[in-house]
């Protein structure tokens, strides 16, 4: 039966990866991948051996269509991300609406994410919190910053190691030197970092430390 998985595959640790996840790798006709060498790599490691096809922000307008024909004719495909679940922060979204939109069945598996590790990692409180994700890079920055410094949960965001430190200045603009926040960087590498403080202490920290890695924020919401 023609179907569409969203799989998750994992952001660091490759252990991380489900046997349902495997198992659907194996099985369908195709698999849809951010980056064909990174999905190559993971695919090599776990001896699957299956058909790739480049789906990514640059190609996803012009693609999503045909592929969802290709289904809608008798195929399966998986579609996943570099790290992570697809569609968060990530290609996804136009896929997974154009095969609902042609009633093709959609079935997303549970998995790795950045988000939940992080969240609970950070020591503040999370039984409620908003997934922001990566801020927008000039227009409308500053309004959203201002707008979740009010937030009564807790905020995460995601960052590039060229813009961290530029986004905890700002952040301590917006929300006040004194506001609880954590830092988690390489989640699940080798190199796994959480630095937990204020944000000028997060501050203080990189400006005397490399800065690598990609990087999950949380910030404490307003109490």
């Amino acid at each position: 039966m023609s179907k569409l998985y969203i799989v998750p595959t994992p952001i660091g640790n490759l252990d991380d990866i489900t046997l349902r996840a495997l198992k659907i790798l194996k099985e369908v006709d195709f698999i849809l991948a951010e980056d064909t060498r990174n999905t190559g790599i993971l695919l090599k490691h776990f001896g699957i051996e299956k058909p790739l096809v480049a789906y990514h922000q640059h190609n996803e307008h012009k693609i999503t269509e045909r592929m969802a024909m290709r289904i809608i004719g008798g195929e399966t495909a998986a579609l996943v991300s570099d790290a992570g679940t697809p569609a968060i922060s990530d290609p996804g979204f136009m896929l997974v609406r154009e095969c609902i939109k042609n009633d093709i069945p959609v079935e997303t598996l549970p998995g790795a994410s950045a988000i939940l590790p992080a969240l609970v990692n950070s020591g503040l409180p999370c039984d409620r919190f908003l997934f922001e994700g990566f801020l927008p890079l000039k227009k409308g920055r500053k309004s959203r910053m201002e707008f979740l410094k009010n937030m009564p949960c807790a905020v995460v965001l995601y960052e590039s190691p060229h813009r961290v430190l530029k986004t905890l200045v700002q952040l301590a603009e917006h929300f006040g030197n004194e506001r609880r926040a954590s830092i988690s960087r390489e989640l699940t590498k080798i190199y796994e970092e959480t630095i937990r403080g204020t944000l000028e202490e997060l501050i203080s920290h990189f400006q005397e430390n490399p800065v690598r890695g990609e990087f999950v924020i949380v910030v404490e919401g307003i109490k």
